[in-house]
């Protein structure tokens, strides 16, 4: 375990809430930072997050706050947690209260919404040269929480950065694992998201557990196509962010994501099950993004395609079961 940090948790949303209560039982001193005054004033009268996740009562080690110049006060690092659609908002926020050379952490798992771009690139346009480290893997915040057995991947632009995160987040709970590979890991955990919908697609279908398992190893080798195209290694599609994270979200109700497909299969429309679900639904987003990082790259995704056809062109989930089931043989292996 690391050395007592303060540390900036920037995102009081589920996942925050609960790497900032990992963190705490680490030993180290959290800042909560959210822009909104009402919900930053909840969480300091309540002591927990009580709409996101309830039950779990804050450490006096937890300070929620509303005000980024109190929360990065002192502060020893800085971990950005927050939907990737505000990702280089909260960044360009960032930018004037950061020393250079300071490093950087996020756990949010998803593209650019307007360009499409890896997020490590976005914090390179917004916040200049400085270390960068991806937190990614099999996660869900309410294990997290309860301080249930969890493994993750730390992946940085620069070795010593990505030893110094998984030493902040690694304990009794949670073991980190290191990776150079910032591409391989930022894409498996945001293109499984658009799996998981297709996974839930399937199961609300009630295509069973031959589709299920087919769509999660199909779903993998898109995985490796997009990631190697856009430079990550092949091997990091096999660890934790990769097969990992796709074999959890695609198989537990808990992913959003996931849930978000079911209820389309059960005939709810995109918007009555995006307000049921209540939190945000990263692939949705991020089916646009990985639909045009694949025509970009001439990256057959057949999977993710049909998702984002059901999404944002209307087709039925059966049609675009139909359609993926109707494609010619081929060889499973180019």
């Amino acid at each position: 375990m690391a050395q007592t940090a303060r540390i900036a948790v920037l995102g009081p949303g589920s996942w925050g809430t609960a790497l900032g209560l990992l963190l705490c039982r680490n030993g180290h001193e959290v800042r909560l930072w959210g822009h909104d005054p009402q919900e930053i004033a909840a969480l300091k009268r309540d002591r927990e997050n009580r709409r996101l996740l309830p039950g779990h009562l804050f450490p006096d080690s937890l300070h929620p706050t509303d005000d980024l110049d109190e929360a990065l006060a002192d502060a020893s690092d800085c971990l950005i947690v927050v939907p990737s659609q505000v990702f280089r908002a909260v960044a360009r926020r960032l930018a004037g209260h950061l020393p250079p050379g300071w490093g950087i952490a996020w756990a949010t798992k998803g593209l650019d919404a307007v360009s499409g771009q890896l997020l490590h690139t976005v914090a390179q346009e917004e916040l200049g040269e400085r270390p960068l480290a991806v937190v990614s893997g099999p996660t869900f915040a309410s294990e997290v929480a309860h301080g249930l057995p969890t493994a993750l991947t730390v992946a940085a632009n620069r070795p010593e950065f990505a030893a110094r995160i998984a030493a902040l987040l690694h304990g009794p709970s949670l073991r980190a694992y290191t990776s150079s590979d910032l591409v391989g890991v930022e894409i498996g955990g945001a293109a499984k998201n658009v799996l998981a919908i297709a996974a839930g697609i399937a199961d609300g279908l009630g295509f069973g557990a031959n589709a299920r398992a087919a769509l999660i190893t199909r779903g993998l080798a898109e995985l490796i196509r997009i990631g190697t195209a856009l430079g990550g290694r092949p091997e990091t599609f096999m660890g934790l962010a990769g097969l990992g994270d796709l074999v959890l979200t695609c198989t537990d109700d808990q992913s959003r994501n996931r849930r978000l497909g079911l209820a389309l299969a059960r005939g709810q429309s995109l918007e009555a099950a995006r307000t049921a679900i209540g939190q945000e639904i990263e692939g949705v987003i991020t089916a646009q993004s990985i639909r045009q990082l694949a025509a970009r790259l001439g990256v057959e995704m057949p999977i993710s395609e049909q998702v984002y056809r059901v999404l944002y062109e209307g087709i039925s989930p059966l049609a675009a079961t139909r359609s993926l089931l109707e494609r010619e043989p081929k060889a499973e292996f180019d």
